[in-house]
């Protein structure tokens, strides 16, 4: 009896551990999957690890400077901090230079206070010239015939984020394209006071008879500036010539500098809303009285000063300001010729009108000026 009562007490013992086994068996298996996972993981983020190394010690000059990976040096100091306060001797000089012409633009806007600061809430269409690259916290802004279709092309290439690399290659036209550009009046107003705190903002400025000169030539003697002819030359004919021709009241591409001169200074040009960004006041276009730029370039020292910002910004090494021909400048001497065919009258009326940006940027009244 007790020989066949064990075994058959034996048999029943085992049986609920047959189950237990299977899942025991069952989470070993799937815990070595895991494991091999988590291996085959670990070994991906080693072989990343290694790639990601090795690429980082590739020569500078094989890798773009202006990719997301090099444009910008996170939690390094930024132009404005290096403008204020340099880290190289170099830097210092040129600090000193424009430190000098922001007080002047600051002791311009204090003595003319009347008239300088009539506005003192500015809109979002008064920062519609101010340029914006968040990767270099930069702003420009632009004036027209100041060299602006190269700082735009520049502007590009820092904020393209690697999508353009010569700014020269960029085509003149594509580089007045608003869209290819962020401007300061698209931001809210939050962003932008935070903006105008703490990025580096700078302009480029030039003679005022000198730019409203070169305006005129570029406007108005030039055939493929059919636009303007339309828009501005046909007003300007049918307002100030006598006896003008039917071609000349169509077509509008003949329009004197005396014309163009009698059409700034009339009131009723002033009625008909601001002037064109072309022959606008750089007060007007910069608003330098109710915004403190840190830095102000001339037309005349164009490519030091305009490589300045580049250094300050941490990419001289790698861009350039592109140069430009010298032999179709506007020049003062070509510029006192254009003054010296209209009446003392206008010449008095003109300077009375550029009279702040003479003041602000210490241009002093032109000696072919007859003003006695």
């Amino acid at each position: 009896m007790e020989r066949s009562f064990f075994p058959h007490k034996e048999r029943r013992s085992l049986q609920p551990l047959r189950p237990v086994m299977k899942q025991t068996l069952s989470e070993l298996m799937r815990m070595s999957r895991i494991c091999r996972m988590i291996f085959a993981t670990c070994l991906g983020s080693l072989i990343l690890v290694i790639f990601y190394s090795q690429s980082m010690f590739q020569p500078v000059m094989r890798r773009n400077p202006f990719g997301v990976d090099g444009c910008c040096r996170k939690g390094s100091r930024n132009a404005l901090q290096e403008l204020y306060n340099p880290t190289q001797l170099e830097m210092s000089g040129p600090a000193v230079l424009h430190q000098a012409r922001r007080d002047q633009v600051a002791d311009a806007c204090r003595v003319n206070s009347a008239s300088s600061r009539k506005r003192r809430v500015l809109t979002p269409g008064d920062l519609k010239h101010l340029v914006v690259d968040e990767d270099h916290e930069l702003i420009y802004c632009y004036v027209p015939k100041v060299a602006c279709t190269n700082w735009k092309r520049v502007m590009m290439v820092l904020a393209g984020r690697g999508k353009y690399s010569d700014p020269m290659e960029i085509p003149s036209n594509e580089a007045h394209i608003p869209s290819n550009l962020k401007t300061l009046n698209q931001y809210s107003i939050a962003e932008i006071n935070h903006r105008l705190k703490n990025y580096l903002k700078f302009l480029f400025v030039r003679e005022p008879f000198e730019r409203l000169v070169s305006a005129y030539r570029n406007k108005f003697t030039l055939k493929y500036n059919s636009s303007f002819h339309k828009r501005f030359g046909t007003r300007i004919i049918r307002r100030y010539r006598k006896n003008a021709t039917q071609d000349a009241l169509l077509n509008g591409d003949d329009v004197k500098f005396k014309e163009f001169a009698e059409y700034l200074v009339d009131p009723a040009t002033q009625r008909d809303g601001p002037l064109n960004e072309h022959w606008q006041t750089v007060y007007q276009l910069c608003h330098p009285c109710h915004i403190h730029y840190d830095l102000v370039g001339k037309y005349d020292t164009l490519e030091d000063d305009a490589n300045y910002v580049l250094r300050l910004a941490g990419v001289g090494e790698f861009l350039r300001f592109p140069t430009y021909p010298k032999s179709t400048r506007t020049t003062d001497a070509m510029t006192a010729q254009f003054f010296s065919n209209i009446s003392t009258q206008q010449q008095i009326q003109l300077y009375q009108l550029y009279k702040l940006d003479f003041l602000m940027f210490n241009y002093s009244m032109p000696s072919y000026l007859r003003l006695d």
